[in-house]
């Protein structure tokens, strides 16, 4: 069986196992199941698979490693999240979990956000070994846990405790990049992932005096917090043309002015939601909690802001958001960092070559993603990553929409093409 003909059902098997991230620790965690699917289907196949739970029970993490022609050459790292973010039923036009196949499309939460994908590394992992297929290098495929959450009880954890799992690993390919998009009237550009903002999670606390509702307060935290939160809602961090995004905005075919560079990406159609936000850090509250009945003025009032900041930003992130804020709010910060590779060498050549070989007049483009991925803990090891998940969307569909968006699904035949371009690259590289 070629490995494009098994992709769709394992894809629409993978969404069928519910491995929702509530984004809470300590617990049993969501990718068992998952992970034990993986694990098996790499046995049909004849590998001898590694199952890691990563620091709490259920949060299953698979690798495998497939020896190299060369094993002095650095190995590479093709790795993928099994955990999804929630879907709530009553949203959507298909059950999220069912994995259904209709008009075409895979259906069901992770179709995009990566199941299509972990289903695209799970069959040219299992031809290869069918087949005998001697890649060039060590290849390491990884099945992995809580990037949803950060990756703190995924990625993060086995850096941290699983190191041999990763030996001579220099390069990874993973999310988010590879697919493809219409700039203009050129020819179809797939995007690569060059670089990617840092995350971080802000908590904030306003404190007042707690009293009966029916009296004047000159303190109400409430209220404190919501004049800090409008300001930050009114603010805009300033502009930054960086490398990568240059790079993009260079590569685009439309015109471009280094002065102006919004002008071109308010062209871009469906694309400019996500290179909008790479023009600058950005800061959104997500989470506002306080008050504990209707008659009562609470203490505290408190807020979490999901911050997304470009390479190189972080300090001066920091003090911009404290002056918005103002100085009767209390910050906490956590993040990770941003990370950024160049697009040139000789793995960024055999992605050209592999999506060539299916799209003869296609062209690759780097792009900075707003958002982040477990290349910010493989990061921690020097590994160098590139987002390429290959997929040939039709121009009309708004992909972008689909992440973590209601009825997310992948065209069945672009999972066909990935497979077949992810084949050919891991022969090659």
């Amino acid at each position: 069986m070629n490995p494009e003909d098994e992709v769709a059902t394992l894809a629409s098997e993978l969404i069928a196992i519910d491995t929702t991230n509530p984004g809470t620790y300590g617990g049993p965690g969501p990718e068992r199941a998952g992970a034990e699917y993986v694990a098996a289907k790499l046995a049909e196949a004849g590998y001898a698979p590694h199952y890691v739970e990563s620091g709490a029970p259920g949060r299953g993490n698979v690798v495998v490693r497939v020896a190299g022609a060369d094993p002095a050459r650095g190995a590479l790292l093709v790795h993928g999240h099994l955990d999804v973010v929630p879907a709530d039923p009553a949203d959507w036009s298909v059950h999220p979990f069912s994995g259904e196949i209709r008009d075409g499309y895979v259906w069901g939460r992770g179709a995009v956000d990566m199941k299509g994908m972990l289903a695209m590394m799970l069959a040219v992992a299992r031809h290869f070994r069918r087949t005998g297929v001697v890649p060039p290098r060590d290849l390491v495929f990884a099945f992995l846990a809580d990037e949803e959450a950060g990756g703190v009880a995924g990625a993060q954890w086995l850096v941290e405790h699983r190191r041999d799992l990763f030996d001579g690993v220099t390069e990874a390919v993973s999310e988010v990049g590879g697919f493809s998009v219409q700039l203009g009237d050129g020819p179809r550009a797939y995007l690569v992932e060059t670089a990617e903002k840092g995350s971080m999670w802000v908590r904030l606390a306003a404190r007042g005096t707690a009293g009966h509702g029916s009296l004047l307060h000159t303190d109400n935290p409430i209220a404190t917090l919501a004049a800090a939160l409008t300001r930050l809602g009114e603010h805009r961090f300033p502009l930054i043309l960086t490398q990568p995004v240059r790079e993009f905005l260079e590569g685009s075919g439309l015109p471009f002015d280094p002065a102006d560079p919004e002008a071109t990406v308010g062209k871009l159609g469906h694309l400019s939601r996500l290179i909008e936000a790479t023009l600058r850090d950005t800061a959104t509250v997500t989470i506002v909690n306080a008050g504990y009945k209707s008659n009562v003025v609470p203490s505290i009032a408190r807020a979490e802001v999901d911050a997304r900041t470009l390479p190189g930003r972080d300090e001066a992130f920091r003090t911009e958001l404290a002056r918005v804020l103002g100085p009767d709010i209390e910050i906490e910060w956590s993040s990770l960092p941003a990370v950024q590779t160049t697009f040139d060498g000789d793995l960024v050549a055999a992605m050209g070559a592999a999506i060539a070989a299916e799209d003869p007049r296609a062209r690759l483009i780097p792009y900075m993603l707003p958002a982040g991925t477990d290349a910010k803990s493989f990061a921690r090891l020097g590994i160098r990553h590139l987002g390429f998940a290959p997929l040939r969307l039709p121009p009309e569909l708004d992909f972008t929409a689909l992440f973590h968006g209601v009825d997310e699904r992948v065209p069945v035949d672009a999972l066909r093409f990935g497979t077949r371009v992810l084949d050919r690259l891991l022969r090659s590289c």
